[in-house]
């Protein structure tokens, strides 16, 4: 845990091509420590990279493998420290991955933990003395509540309702995660290991533990993109677009959106943290972000201060991405040229130089403590 003993400032990285060492060392450039590398879109011989085929694990896939600790080396050589993060588990395919459904299979039943338990033990057998890794982050943006009967963003009072009636079921995530930590521990018992909050890693997603996990050495993350119809959902520039600070639907509701609210909203991660007794440098905001072509979106990465002030650590969506270009803040805010698309088509590496831009300077200028 000593790297998270101080805040750390990093980008997450979801290409669909294994990153090469120049994008890694550009990260390392603009002074990122760290970067939350997902490999969920990478080529493979298999159904799904790595896992070989979450309808039914058999083992780590060998070639796929080797693809990724040559990836950690790469990052290694930059300075830049790594937590592995999937998108699909055994028995829970991520929805890009799987036409676009939401795989509820994991969520159903405790007996299709087990599956997801011997990945991460397979795994962490074999990555526990990589100097690359900084944290294992079982599962990106996990929803056991999305088909279990908990509206998104419920008041607090039902989410402490909803979790007694379901302790012990496949929906409880604390009980989820406790057994991966437990097979985790049982091949490494030092690597720190990062748990997203329900709902989609909502920053109010803690809000229903009772208690963090019993393991020391775990990280607690949430993601924040609130409120997302007026900050990240792509269908936005065929409406009106929303202003910030400004109105924007949120829960059902209609609801003012600011600095303030934005501090309140992150706060409730904060707040539980603080009730439980979990300590600032154990909590991650590990994503954020705003589609760069929304004209609210400068003025919404001021979560970075919120997030500054309360001295935890970051990781911003997302830097040079190849698969979609809504969130490369070095873009600016015009829209890419066909050889970004055609690249994609092709399978080839993404072509567009990256001349940075007014928005990623506002990023810019957090990212350079970490390196000083």
């Amino acid at each position: 845990m000593a790297f998270w003993a101080t805040p750390q400032r990093g980008a997450n990285s979801f290409n669909r091509l294994p990153p090469g060492q120049g994008y890694f060392q550009a990260l390392s450039a603009t002074g990122a420590s760290w970067v939350r590398l997902a490999y969920d879109k990478w080529p493979t011989g298999e159904v799904d990279f790595l896992i070989g085929n979450a309808d039914g694990y058999r083992g780590l896939a060998i070639p796929d493998l080797q693809t990724l600790l040559a990836t950690l080396d790469r990052a290694h050589q930059a300075g830049l420290k790594v937590v592995i993060a999937p998108l699909s588990l055994p028995l829970m395919r991520w929805s890009q991955n799987n036409g676009g459904r939401f795989d509820d299979r994991l969520w159903a039943d405790t007996q299709n933990w087990r599956a997801a338990a011997i990945f991460w033990q397979d795994l962490a057998r074999t990555l526990r003395d990589h100097p690359a890794v900084a944290a294992y982050n079982l599962v990106n943006e996990p929803a056991p509540e999305r088909h279990g009967g908990l509206a998104e963003h419920a008041p607090q009072a039902d989410g402490h309702a909803w979790y007694a009636a379901r302790q012990g079921t496949g929906r409880d995530l604390p009980a989820f995660y406790t057994q991966v930590v437990k097979a985790i521990r049982e091949v490494d018992p030092h690597t720190p290991i990062m748990v997203d909050a329900g709902w989609y890693a909502a920053a109010d997603g803690f809000s229903y533990w009772p208690a963090p996990l019993a393991d020391p050495n775990v990280l607690y993350s949430v993601h924040m993109y609130e409120p997302w119809k007026a900050t990240s959902d792509p269908s936005m520039f065929n409406r009106p677009l929303h202003a910030y600070p400004g109105l924007a639907p949120f829960a059902e509701h209609q609801q003012f959106w600011g600095k303030a609210r934005v501090a309140d909203y992150l706060g409730s991660f904060t707040r539980w943290a603080r009730r439980a007794g979990v300590p600032p440098q154990h909590l991650v905001l590990g994503e954020f972000g705003c589609l760069r072509r929304w004209p609210g979106c400068g003025a919404y990465l001021d979560v970075l201060d919120v997030t500054e002030q309360a001295g935890v650590h970051w990781a911003f969506y997302a830097f040079r991405e190849d698969a979609w270009d809504g969130m490369d803040y070095e873009l600016g805010t015009r829209p890419v040229p066909w050889a970004y698309w055609k690249a994609i088509e092709a399978g080839t590496p993404d072509p567009l130089p990256r001349p940075g831009s007014p928005l990623f300077e506002i990023i810019q200028r957090r990212l350079k403590p970490a390196a000083q």
